[in-house]
């Protein structure tokens, strides 16, 4: 455990659910994992018991990725881990494939509405049901212009233009809308969403003040920082400003919630993480600007950020978070952008 995480409490210590397993965190709140394909090898979802219109069931948040062996798992929380009761309604965090994937397949597996953010449904339902045939194209040159220029790296880039439709086949056609504020009753208790930004366009976290339980999604995790990134569909984006003042919308909880994040381990200590990520984030933005004393493209910094090799499913969020730092310095008036010759943008201290 690094020193950071060691700061934080874990209330159930290293025990963890077996996939396709659940386990109780407070009655009628039960955690479930499930396996992801790639580097960050797991997502947590959490099973709120419910009733509505006078139906006994639960409420599912967020789902996993869309492949058989999820499918498998969730059936076998289906025919153990609900008691016998359905699924009432699919309450999904944000738009990414880890969170959304599987809500199409849930909703209609037991014919319950999809709860989201408008903005985020909106992008998951343009990346599923788009099949634009420069998709990969357009990724690539995003890639390149901001320096990658190993021809392999590019061409495995170019190949991801149906990435996010593989892992998410389907978004439901129909939603409720939740938006920031929303009291949202599900079972016996109140639950409030918190909206953020930067980690996707409008991150719905969930605040049950009576029991003080925080569903954190993707915005508090306990081990490793969230991912903040300039992708390609909002090329002159500022996410990390966008998620450091989210973030704060966190502060006015006490520090003694529960924490349950999408990845990791339920723990307490929520000031104290939310100012190691504030703590982080202003590291990593002096170390980006004493960098850029010469002019840097975001994928010369990515060595400075990641120590360890990266795949290019990893250098896509590298290069993003890279270019976040870069771009909050940039709008901030602290560096200044150039376009070299050879079409890569490279940032330098503003003079």
């Amino acid at each position: 455990m690094n020193p950071l995480e060691a700061r934080l409490n874990y209330p159930f210590g290293d025990a963890l659910p077996e996939f396709g397993k659940t386990r109780d965190i407070v009655p009628g709140l039960r955690w479930v994992r499930m396996p992801l394909p790639f580097a960050l090898d797991h997502v947590n979802i959490w099973l709120l018991r419910d009733h509505i219109d006078g139906r006994e069931g639960w409420t599912v948040i967020d789902c996993g990725v869309s492949r058989d062996n999820l499918k498998a798992y969730w059936k076998e929380i289906f025919d153990h881990g609900l008691d016998g009761l359905p699924i009432l309604r699919v309450l999904v965090t944000h738009m990414h494939p880890d969170h959304v994937g599987l809500a199409s397949w849930l909703t209609e597996t037991w014919n319950a509405p999809l709860w989201m953010t408008m903005t985020d449904y909106a992008l998951a339902k343009l990346h599923t049901e788009s099949r634009n045939p420069g998709r990969g194209d357009q990724i690539a040159a995003h890639y390149a212009r901001h320096g990658v220029t190993d021809p392999a790296a590019l061409a495995e880039l170019r190949d991801r233009g149906s990435y996010f439709a593989d892992l998410v086949p389907a978004v439901p056609d129909q939603m409720v809308r939740i938006m920031d504020g929303d009291q949202i009753r599900i079972g016996d208790f109140t639950w409030e969403v918190i909206d953020g930004a930067g980690h996707s366009p409008e991150h719905a976290a969930l605040y049950d003040r009576e029991r003080n339980i925080l569903i954190a999604g993707d915005m508090v995790l306990p081990r490793i920082s969230t991912n903040v990134s300039v992708f390609d569909t909002e090329p002159e984006a500022d996410p990390l400003r966008l998620y450091l003042r989210s973030i704060k919308k966190f502060v006015p909880l006490p520090e003694d919630a529960l924490v349950l994040p999408s990845h990791g381990r339920p723990f307490y200590g929520l000031h104290e993480r939310i100012r190691q990520q504030e703590d982080h984030h202003s590291e990593r933005l002096a170390e980006v600007l004493a960098a850029c004393k010469t002019p840097m493209s975001a994928a010369d910094i990515v060595p400075l950020m990641f120590k360890r090799k990266l795949d290019v499913h990893q250098l896509t969020f590298a290069l993003g978070e890279a270019l976040a730092h870069q771009h909050l310095l940039y709008f901030s008036g602290q560096l200044a952008r150039t376009i070299g010759d050879d079409g890569i943008v490279r940032f330098v201290v503003a003079a």
